[in-house]
């Protein structure tokens, strides 16, 4: 399969408007990190952005960071590091649970799948972190869209569209990010024993108190034990992270102790033990078993997401832990059936919400819906916008069929946010 290696952006201008006049699809891949989410490929080209590398701009001072989308997220991290700055929305990297090495991920991977990790409920997804981007839409024609400054715009933001359309809508070549300072002090209460229901109130007691958390997960059994090497043992553990300047976060962990000191055993894990344990939790460590056992990602109403959960362990062999609250629910299905058909009937009958085929062999992500589907109206509205930026098809066709699109048309809205 012919494979176009630009380095720069004008020769991704270049491969597109020949793909676009010779209506030549292309597979659009920066290290492939992701490439086994989705439907597989269907193209005879790959443009490969693994070359397009380089930070173009970066003002600690001003909060503003700059690099082309191939560059490493990796490298990034180690920059923004040096000057006690992250990206607030921790990305997370998916080359783990899909049987690949950690840190291939592209920054602009992380804008095209709208990346977020465990302090989601916090800082957002990178859509909310995004400033400014240049591009090169299906059309074979550069735009560029934001700068380097939060500023509102009327009607749709071009830089936010491109969140979440897995570069089926255009080809990002540069990205702009806003980056904040890293957190001075970082400590996990973790309350042990708990059932996925009392997990569940904890979680919501504590998100609902002045004690600021930025974190909230719980790893029921035997997914606790699959975090940092086995080092929190194989009691459930329900997980909250409090940030921020030493004596502040001292306090407030106090504060959480005694609002849940009858909730059950109490534990605290700090500094750099605590760090590993999010990173766990964000990259879905618990399944990354080099497998290709179906993991679904389901978003849906925090206080809904445990009893989907236990309805589908009364019909189906399923592990399961629980993020942003409980809103946000990794399961693994034993059987190697994905049982698609029960897993979105049980999200729907409890409250909706939007359930993603992570991890699949590819003769599954063939043959179910990877992405949610959409409502006709909205399906309507997916089809118009990929023809306004592709009408001839050529980006990553077939990738996410008609669903998932317009998910972020919403969001793109002035002042919207998911």
């Amino acid at each position: 399969m012919p494979t176009f290696t630009p380095a720069h952006a004008e020769d991704v201008l270049s491969t597109v408007q020949w793909a676009a006049a010779e209506a030549a699809p292309l597979e659009i891949v920066g290290h492939g990190s992701k490439r086994g989410i989705g439907r597989p490929a269907q193209t005879e080209h790959t443009l490969d952005l693994s070359k397009l590398v380089g930070v173009t701009l970066y003002e600690p001072e001003e909060l503003v960071l700059s690099a082309k989308a191939g560059t490493p997220l990796a490298e990034i991290e180690v920059l923004l590091a040096e000057n006690n700055q992250q990206l607030a929305f921790e990305p997370m990297d998916y080359g783990p649970l899909l049987g690949q090495a950690p840190g291939r991920g592209t920054i602009g991977g992380v804008l095209a799948t709208n990346s977020s990790g465990p302090r989601r409920l916090k800082a957002g997804a990178a859509r909310d972190h995004i400033l400014g981007i240049h591009a090169v839409s299906g059309r074979g024609e550069a735009f560029k869209s934001g700068g380097r400054v939060v500023k509102n715009v009327t009607g749709y933001d071009m830089s936010k569209l491109m969140a979440n359309s897995w570069g089926t809508l255009a080809v990002a070549t540069d990205v702009t990010f806003k980056v904040l300072p890293t957190a001075e002090t970082e400590t996990t209460l973790a309350v042990r024993g708990l059932l996925d229901d009392n997990a569940a109130a904890a979680m919501a007691l504590a998100l609902g108190s002045s004690a600021e958390v930025s974190s909230a997960a719980h790893l029921p059994y035997p997914a606790v034990t699959r975090v940092v090497d086995g080092g929190l043992g194989s009691d459930a553990a329900t997980l909250l992270r409090v940030e921020g300047f030493g004596p502040s976060v001292a306090y407030r962990i106090g504060k959480l102790k005694d609002l849940l000191k009858n909730a059950g055993p109490l534990e605290e894990v700090a500094g750099a033990a605590s760090q590993a344990l999010w990173r766990a939790v964000r990259d879905c460590m618990p399944f990354a078993d080099g497998s290709e056992t179906p993991v679904w990602r389901v978003s849906m109403a925090p206080a809904d997401g445990h009893h989907v959960v236990m309805a589908l362990r009364m019909q189906a062999a399923v592990e399961a832990f629980y993020d942003w609250q409980g809103g946000l629910i990794w399961l693994a299905m034993a059987s190697g059936d994905p049982e698609a058909g029960l897993v979105r009937t049980l999200v729907r009958q409890f409250g909706g919400g939007h359930a993603t085929l992570v991890r699949a062999a590819p003769a599954h992500r063939t043959a179910v819906p990877v992405f949610q589907p959409q409502p006709p109206a909205l399906a309507a509205l997916s089809a118009r916008l990929k023809a306004e930026f592709d009408p001839k098809g050529i980006l990553n066709p077939g990738r996410m069929m008609q669903a998932g699109v317009s998910a972020n048309v919403d969001a793109a809205k002035e002042g919207a946010s998911t």
